[in-house]
Order: structure tokens, then C-alpha cells, then sequence
């Protein structure tokens, strides 16, 4: 394999894991993104309760978890899958190495004094991963059928 195609399947998830990484320190805290919800919410709908906007707030937190997971899921068949004998072999291995990244990611929020850890939030960065690998087997599902159709 040549280093430009390794670089090629490997460099968009290093960029990601470490996306992900800074994502997990001070600078995506809840108290850093709310400083930018709170006034959006608020001019969408100026009589917005405090309530809601937290609500609201922790939804977009959790859906961020989700989305982020599965891309690198993604991403992670992309590099794997271009070269894996079996598809269902390459989803495995995404699945042990996505949620293996996710509780250490946890672990390392819980060394910064502004995030917590929590084995919840490595659930739905599993679900996540979970989610990432169902878009990459469907999609490989069509291209299949697409090309037995054209045959």
C-alpha cells in the first residue's frame, strides 16, 4: 500500500479522534456552548423559559454525541473496509475500536474540572457508532443492488 493512500484512509480519522479529543476539554463544555444556544434560542423565541432553553441545551449535547460517533464510525469503515475481507469482520473491528475511543474519551473528561464523565454518554457515543455502521452497511447494500440491477 502506498503512504498516499494511507494517508488517504487514515488521516480523516486521525483529524476526527482528534476533533473529538478537543471537543472533550474545557473549550465544548456546557457552560462554553451555552454561551452561544442561550442568546440563539433566545432570538428565535424571545419568551422562552429558562427550562426550556436547558432542556433544549442537553438535547443538542446529546444529539452531538450521537452525530460525532458516527461519523468517526464513518470514517473508521472507510479506512478499514476498503481492504477487509468481510464487511460484517471490518464493522466488528469499528465497533470494538469507536467504543473503546469513547470510554477513554469519558475518562479523560473526567481529569477536567470543567466536564464529567459518564458511562451514559459513552452509551450514546456507542449508539452512535451503532448508527455510523448501519448508514455504511445500507449504503453498501445499495451499491450492491444497484450493480446487480446493472449486470
Amino acid at each position: 500500500m502506498r503512504f498516499s493512500d494511507l494517508l488517504k484512509s487514515w488521516l480523516p480519522v486521525a483529524l476526527w479522534m482528534a476533533f473529538i479529543f478537543m471537543g472533550s476539554t474545557d473549550l465544548m463544555s456546557a457552560e462554553h456552548t451555552s454561551r452561544y444556544l442561550t442568546p440563539l434560542l433566545l432570538w428565535l423565541k424571545p419568551d422562552i423559559s429558562l427550562d426550556t432553553i436547558a432542556q433544549i441545551h442537553f438535547l443538542v449535547r446529546k444529539i452531538a454525541h450521537l452525530t460525532e460517533y458516527a461519523i468517526l464510525a464513518i470514517l473508521l469503515m472507510r479506512a478499514l473496509c476498503e481492504r477487509a475481507t468481510s464487511l460484517w469482520r471490518g464493522a466488528a473491528v469499528v465497533l470494538i475500536v469507536a467504543v473503546l475511543f469513547a470510554l477513554a474519551d469519558e475518562y479523560h473528561q473526567s481529569f477536567v474540572a470543567s466536564r464529567t464523565s459518564s458511562l451514559g454518554d459513552a452509551a450514546i457515543d456507542s449508539a452512535g457508532v451503532l448508527l455510523g455502521i448501519f448508514i455504511c452497511q445500507a449504503r453498501h447494500s445499495r451499491v450492491l443492488l444497484r450493480q446487480k440491477k446493472g449486470a
